[in-house]
């Protein structure tokens, strides 16, 4: 339960140092923020997981396999 106490104290504090950050330098994170989403795009392509691909011969491959 202390771990747990102490995650919330760090997140808190996390939140509100940066919410003083981005209040004092909003113009230089809005300046950032097409690049970030660049630079997120291949991260969400690596990282995101592929099982809702639509595959449908896939799907009846598994499905007739499952049947038999």
């Amino acid at each position: 339960m202390r771990t747990r106490t102490w995650a919330l104290i760090a997140a808190s504090v996390a939140v509100i140092a940066i919410f003083f950050i981005l209040r004092e330098h909003w113009a230089h994170a809005l300046g950032l923020s097409p690049y970030l989403m660049l630079l997120a795009c291949p991260l969400l392509h690596l990282l995101h997981s592929h099982g809702g691909h639509c595959g449908t011969a896939q799907n009846l491959d598994v499905t007739s396999v499952e049947n038999s």
